[in-house]
């Protein structure tokens, strides 16, 4: 099994950026699935990545039907990518998060994130990822991931492979002593499926559910194309 080229990148990389300046603006909101989400930027780059982060309605925005897109774009002379962040914790439970665009050949230096992360360090940051991603190498079969961090403990990570089918709907059901996932096209059936039950389940703290499109390494896309997922919902079950 191949790890991503930096380990625990999420949690490492924005560790990194939040230990000096700058930090992130949240003034902008969208809502989405009936919450409010905070949009990150700065002017500045910002983990991870390191990347820029843009607010604007070119990179963050949800459209009539209440679908959530997010968009990687280029202009100004550099590439812009997307975050949103829930505005409370929600703590254990079901995340479920429904993809309407097929999610099976994103970029190489694309990663979509749906995942917790608490600015607090203490448990790894309370980061329970599913992740989109090659890390950079086209050529690698397995273009997803389930992770409780750390990602470098042997067993916290399990890669995968995402078919080009869409919609898909991924979750984790987060529980005291389990982090159980679950991948599955429209029709529900089965595509990954994984429980963790080892020491890094994180007992649940001021956590907020993330999700974000972003450049591996802030390097550029290798088709050097504007890239967009959209999201079509996001629930909690508890």
């Amino acid at each position: 099994m191949k790890l991503r080229p930096l380990v625990g990148l999420t949690a490492m990389l924005v560790a990194m950026t939040t230990m000096a300046a700058p930090q992130p603006a949240l003034a902008k909101t969208v809502s989405f699935a009936g919450y409010p989400w905070a949009v990150k930027s700065a002017a500045d780059v910002l983990g991870p990545g390191p990347n820029h982060f843009s607010d604007s309605a070119q990179n963050v925005w949800v459209d009539a039907a209440g679908q959530l897109h997010l968009r990687i774009t280029y202009r100004d002379g550099r590439w812009q990518c997307a975050e949103v962040i829930l505005d409370r914790g929600l703590g254990h439970g079901t995340y479920t998060f429904r993809i309407a665009t097929p999610i099976g050949d994103l970029d190489p230096n694309i990663t979509l994130g749906l995942f917790t992360w608490d600015d607090n360090p203490a448990s790894h940051h309370r980061e329970i990822d599913i992740e989109f991603a090659r890390w950079g190498n086209a050529l690698d079969p397995a273009n997803a991931q389930f992770v409780v961090q750390p990602s470098d403990q042997a067993g916290n990570l399990m890669r995968f492979a995402q078919p080009l089918a869409a919609p898909s709907v991924h979750s984790f059901t987060w529980r005291a002593k389990s982090v159980t996932f679950a991948s599955t096209d429209a029709t529900g059936q089965a595509i990954a499926g994984w429980r963790y039950a080892g020491p890094d389940v994180p007992r649940a703290g001021r956590e907020r559910t993330h999700l974000n499109l972003w450049l591996n390494k802030g390097a550029p896309p290798v088709n050097g194309a504007e890239q967009e997922v959209v999201v079509s919902s996001f629930s909690f079950r508890r």
